[in-house]
């Protein structure tokens, strides 16, 4: 366990700048019960930070794998009434929320992977609306880590239990921006312009599409939406409020035209979706959609994600981070996608951000299709950077732009 002084600090990064609580605000925090000890301090935190009330949404991994194991899909399908209910309270009393993630890699191996994905589905659309919500910035939201012994022993096999864990915690603070001597707000303020400006390099370019070429077979082209926009670092909520939605950060992405997607990718790390790692797997899209896939290593999983509604064939999100970058530079696999896809390039298959077009957020559904946005109920990131990966931009009028020259940004 680190040290409680600079996992106080951690805390006030989380609440004051990725969630960047308000005076007088609800907020949830979500948290396993692996992940106790944080909460606890984000709990107090938040309230030092003005916080109205504080309530924390405690889940047990391994209650949940046997619920899994033992509910009919019947049961898991029937989300209670006063559950939704809950959820409605808090978006119209203003709440924001922090979520802790926790992995514990590999513990939802043998579960029916049509109870999970049934499951999942039930969940969603019951839930959509919150997701809406959210992933339109209509209140600040964070994700953030904290250890478990499984997952810090796969990260760290080498080492003992505990000294693992101690490792894992050091890896998280570190690509956080948290050490016993800096001050983590203004590090993270100094991050957040460093950003902005990329961004801003970004978005006058105004690509129309972009291709990705590297030697494990990777060859993608992806147009971009009209009215794109290009972000990273902070974003301000609806009403006008600072945060970081997850801490760390280091990509700046965009939205992916939904029929606009070309070619091949492979991936370059492991993505951990719903308890189960899918390994060294390839995507083939043509005019958006996944037409063909493979995996060495769980393809059932991928396979249910793919199939989770229609809109989980199509991208929602392209981002762009140098080979060259802190995360990447630690040489640590976290198996974990918040760092994970902060060390890489990376797509996500589902749900497009409504903030990644101009107007985006104020949009309908119906509207934001029109612009090329991707809809679904699921938004999953994976990575495909490699230490050689090409990346060129094509302008409006034809012209080429090298973006990534052997991993890294040159412009």
């Amino acid at each position: 366990m680190a040290k409680l002084e600079i996992l106080e600090k951690y805390a006030k990064l989380i609440v004051e700048v990725g969630a960047n609580v308000q005076k007088d605000q609800y907020v949830a925090i979500n948290s396993s019960t692996e992940t106790k000890e944080l909460a606890r301090l984000l709990v107090k935190a938040a309230y030092k930070a003005g916080a109205k009330r504080v309530d924390v949404q405690w889940s047990d991994n391994y209650v949940t794998r046997t619920n899994y194991d033992f509910m009919s899909v019947e049961t898991l399908e029937d989300i209670p009434e006063w559950s939704i209910d809950k959820v409605k309270w808090f978006m119209d009393n203003n709440g924001c929320v922090i979520s802790i993630t926790s992995p514990i890699p590999g513990l939802n191996a043998g579960v029916d992977q049509m109870k999970m994905q049934k499951a999942g589905i039930a969940r969603m659309k019951a839930f959509k609306f919150y997701q809406d919500h959210m992933m339109g910035n209509h209140a600040q939201w964070c994700v953030v880590a904290a250890p478990n012994k499984v997952w810090a022993k796969k990260v760290f096999p080498n080492l003992k239990e505990d000294e693992a864990v101690e490792a894992l915690w050091d890896a998280i603070l570190q690509a956080s921006r948290v050490t016993e001597t800096n001050d983590p707000i203004e590090e993270w303020a100094n991050h957040n312009k460093s950003m902005l400006a990329h961004n801003k390099i970004l978005n006058d370019y105004n690509f129309d599409t972009l291709h990705f070429t590297n030697s494990l077979g990777t060859d993608l082209h992806v147009k971009i939406v009209e009215n794109h926009i290009w972000a990273g670092g902070g974003e301000n909520s609806s009403k006008g409020v600072y945060f970081n939605p997850n801490i760390p950060t280091e990509e700046n992405f965009t939205m992916p035209e939904k029929l606009g997607v070309n070619g091949k990718v492979v991936s370059t790390k492991p993505l951990n979706y719903q308890g189960n790692l899918i390994e060294d797997f390839w995507l083939e899209f043509k005019d958006g959609k996944v037409i063909n896939f493979d995996a060495k290593k769980n393809r059932d999983t991928l396979n249910s994600l793919l199939e989770t509604d229609e809109g989980s064939k199509y991208l929602g999100e392209v981002a762009l981070i140098s080979y060259d970058s802190p995360i990447s530079n630690s040489n640590i696999l976290f198996l974990n996608t918040l760092f994970d896809e902060n060390a890489s390039c990376h797509l996500a298959l589902g749900r497009a951000y409504p903030m990644n077009v101009k107007g985006g957020t104020k949009m309908t559904d119906k509207e934001l299709a029109k612009a090329g946005s991707n809809q679904s109920m699921v938004h999953v990131d994976f990575m495909f950077g490699s230490k050689d990966l090409q990346v060129e931009g094509t302008l409006k009028d034809g012209s080429k732009v090298t973006i990534f020259t052997d991993g890294d940004f040159v412009i």
